[in-house]
């Protein structure tokens, strides 16, 4: 779909910790399989403000913080980056890693802005094999109270035929209210 990135102009308002409702951090340490410190490098897919990534950076050893708009890591850097933290500048289409580089990676609400074909066949190349991939996002079939227009968004059975298609394996599907959860590894 990839309609429209989030509003740089309105960063502040992703610092809002009622994000939390809709995915926290224990989720994506568990999607990602990192119970404590670990020496593996992920990458945070339309990072924005940082919100996850500061969350998910204490876990790891490097933490691409991955995100279309400049603005968005001039904010973070005003906030402050973690150490572990890389800001990279570009499209998950076109990302500047080389192959097999990630244990894994995920998304908080970002999907439906980035969801391609060259962004999963891109996601694939970067991801070592097994490597998950966590993707949290607004469901179409949620009420739109939150988060982008209900047309803007996939719903669960659609993102798991865009990710089998693309060559990953679907672990974990799960329709919630608002959002979906699905954890794939790259094969």
């Amino acid at each position: 779909m990839g309609y429209h990135t989030f509003d740089a102009d309105r960063a502040a308002n992703l610092e809002d910790p009622t994000r939390f409702r809709y995915c926290s951090r224990e989720e994506l340490l568990a999607g990602l399989g990192i119970a404590g410190a670990s020496a593996v490098t992920v990458a945070d897919l339309g990072s924005g403000t940082g919100f996850y990534t500061d969350e998910i950076a204490p876990y790891v050893e490097h933490l691409y913080a991955v995100d279309v708009q400049g603005a968005m890591h001039d904010y973070y850097r005003e906030k402050g980056v973690p150490e572990a933290v890389e800001p990279v500048t570009a499209e998950v289409a076109d990302l500047p890693l080389d192959d097999d580089t990630l244990d894994g990676a995920y998304s908080t609400m970002t999907y439906h802005e980035f969801a391609s074909d060259a962004a999963l066949a891109e996601l694939r190349r970067v991801l070592a094999p097994g490597a998950p991939l966590v993707t949290v996002d607004w469901s179409a079939r949620g009420e739109g109270a939150s988060g982008p227009p209900t047309d803007e968004r996939y719903d669960r059975d659609r993102a798991v035929e865009h990710h089998e298609d693309a060559g990953f394996v679907v672990d974990r599907a799960v329709s919630r209210p608002e959002t979906f959860v699905l954890v794939a590894t790259a094969e």
